[in-house]
């Protein structure tokens, strides 16, 4: 009915899918096994989980998407990169799809959904069953903080 019922972020956007600098969904003994090995405190952890992994700390080249689909047929870490984003985000929708006992669409929005329909089909292969509606909704976030402003004033 239109209405959001879940979320992949948790207390901090670190939980859910990988990012293009965020790690997503790790299991969470990874950060003091991270501060004894490198020999690094909490706040270097967080760091590191936050602005140096996801996509960024797996290919080792960037965290941008159109810079990582140039490079991924000569690269393998890019590849990587790119499998463990595309798998991530399959797993999330085969939950939510699990859960809901079915869905009628799959919204894919923001930069990557919007720029990149050539990753939306390796994402949509194989866990979107037919009948499924695959929609690209343009995202415009200046113009809702405009318009959720404007509300929040007027009252």
């Amino acid at each position: 009915k239109g209405k959001a019922i879940d979320t992949s972020m948790g207390f901090t956007p670190l939980e859910g899918l990988v990012m293009g600098t965020r790690s997503g969904d790790l299991d969470p003994a990874i950060i003091p096994y991270i501060m004894e090995k490198e020999n690094i405190d909490a706040n270097a952890v967080m760091e590191m989980l936050n602005k140096k992994s996801g996509l960024l700390g797996v290919s080792g080249l960037s965290n941008d998407m159109r810079e990582l689909m140039k490079e991924k047929a000569g690269n393998k870490k890019v590849k990587l990169a790119l499998d463990i984003f595309i798998y991530r985000i399959k797993k999330y929708i085969g939950s939510y799809t699990g859960v809901m006992s079915g869905c009628d669409a799959v919204i894919f929005t923001g930069g990557i959904g919007e720029n990149h329909p050539g990753l939306i089909r390796e994402i949509c292969k194989g866990v979107i069953k037919k009948g499924v509606k695959t929609l690209v909704i343009p995202t415009d976030e200046e113009l809702m903080i405009a318009r959720d402003t404007y509300r929040i004033a007027s009252n």
